[in-house]
């Protein structure tokens, strides 16, 4: 049996990655799916959330061109930085619709972030704006990797090879379910800043609580993924997270988030 043929006919207890969903006849790629799913219900919660603000909000425009700043800054953001991550990949295929594939949450992150502070200084915008972005995120992120677990070895968000009892066999040997540990991890880094916080306006803190605790979690995950390590055994998503999270934790004299 080919190797392509044996990877998505070996599976996990009853399942076979990629787990597809299937709807009126038809087969939907489970990335696809969870990652629109994500999308939507993250910016729906986001919506719930400005209605229930107690605190004053800005004004729709303005608002508006902050989102747009923080959707094209995470666009570019996720595209750089997996090309970055895998520059050996990605120069196999420059120039081709290949070139179009890769992105990761780390880049986004980043880049949506670089975005709504630039769109916000050029608005003159100078409260925080973040807060109200961290648990619809943390939705988001939950049901995005729902779909990367169930993706299986397509994605390349799976764990190293390992022997623990809670290894997931995604077709080639039982691997650390890294996807599972990032939902767990934010679903948890949710809940604390939801009771600390009760969704109240804190002025920013509660995105750089969200955002630097994330980008820790990633430094110390990406060392149990196979990825392209060349840098003193760090990956550029690593590189990109530690930095982050300094800034993120740095103290600040005005509203940053």
């Amino acid at each position: 049996m080919a190797n392509g043929a044996l990877k998505h006919t070996l599976h996990w207890g009853p399942m076979q990655f990629p787990v597809y969903f299937h709807v009126f006849g038809l087969s939907l790629h489970p990335h696809a799916v969870m990652e629109l799913l994500g999308y939507t219900l993250g910016f729906q919660f986001y919506l719930l959330l400005r209605r229930q603000q107690i605190q004053p909000t800005l004004p729709v425009e303005k608002n508006l061109w902050i989102i747009v700043g923080a959707v094209f800054g995470a666009l570019a953001g996720s595209k750089l930085l997996a090309w970055a991550e895998s520059p050996l990949e990605y120069a196999t295929v420059f120039g081709t619709p290949a070139m179009l594939g890769g992105k990761t949450i780390v880049g986004g992150l980043l880049g949506g972030w670089a975005g709504v502070e630039i769109a916000k200084k050029r608005l003159g915008v100078t409260q925080s704006t973040g807060d109200l972005f961290v648990f619809p995120l943390a939705l988001g992120i939950c049901i995005g990797r729902i779909g990367c677990f169930l993706t299986g070895l397509d994605d390349h968000t799976y764990g190293t090879f390992t022997s623990v009892p809670w290894a997931v066999n995604f077709g080639d040997g039982p691997r650390h379910p890294t996807q599972l540990y990032e939902i767990a991890f934010v679903a948890l880094l949710a809940i604390i800043l939801a009771t600390r916080c009760k969704l109240a306006y804190t002025n920013g803190r509660t995105f750089r609580l969200f955002l630097g605790g994330y980008l820790l979690f990633r430094f110390g995950v990406e060392f149990l993924k196979p990825s392209y390590k060349p840098y003193l055994g760090l990956s550029m998503i690593q590189i990109a997270s530690l930095l982050g999270a300094i800034v993120a934790f740095r103290p600040r004299r005005r509203a940053v988030g």
